[in-house]
């Protein structure tokens, strides 16, 4: 099911992320420009649950005070060098390794709020861009990961332990020197990893309140 970037009313206008409903049930609001916020709010849900979503949670700048508030969208940030490095290497994914990459996400990923579902023409778009990664270490997979530009996008360990290594095989791919994460508030152990490798929340990207 398809994203709805720009799902306009006569109420204003709203991004709707479907992209989760067929395999998880659930859907995103993100309110951008509205005059009556809980009229485009009732008509942006109606609509998400006749496409099948069972949860539904939206974010918007005001509005929704009312909501109870589930989570928040953090950036976390640090230094390179102060993550440390490991031996395990990175190896990007490759048509033949594309579907194998992409059953992983989508099962390590499947309860993390907020995290993308992987269809295969999402992943398409992942091999074109090249930055969809396995991580091994003398040919034992420890996870997978998504990385450009100084950002990790995605981290999944395969091996329960793994994830420090899986992160900083990543930061094999960058040539900056400041790395940054997006993690959901509600992702306690990812949260705990990351502040190990020296992380730091910088910034509340995003509000996110259960409508649904």
């Amino acid at each position: 099911m398809r994203n709805i970037p720009f799902f306009t009313t006569e109420y204003g206008v709203a991004s709707l992320i479907l992209e989760s409903i067929p395999m998880r049930r659930e859907a995103y609001i993100l309110l951008q420009s509205t005059s009556a916020p809980q009229k485009l709010l009732e008509e942006c849900r109606a609509f998400c649950v006749a496409c099948g979503a069972e949860k539904i949670f939206a974010s918007a700048q005001e509005g929704l005070e009312d909501y109870p508030l589930f989570a928040s969208i953090l950036q976390m940030n640090a230094r390179r060098l102060s993550i440390g490095d490991t031996d395990a290497a990175v190896f990007p994914v490759q048509q033949e390794t594309a579907e194998q990459w992409r059953q992983i996400y989508n099962e390590k990923m499947a309860k993390v709020f907020k995290a993308a579902w992987i269809s295969e023409s999402a992943m398409s778009r992942l091999l074109q861009e090249g930055n969809a990664y396995f991580i091994h270490r003398n040919g034992q997979l420890l996870g997978i990961g998504v990385a450009s530009e100084g950002e990790i996008r995605a981290v999944a360990s395969v091996i329960p332990g793994s994830g420090a290594d899986v992160v900083r095989a990543l930061c094999h791919t960058f040539f900056e020197e400041e790395i940054k994460v997006e993690v959901a508030s509600t992702n306690t152990k990812a949260i705990r990893l990351y502040e190990k490798l020296g992380f730091i929340s910088v910034k509340e990207l995003s509000r996110w309140h259960k409508i649904l």
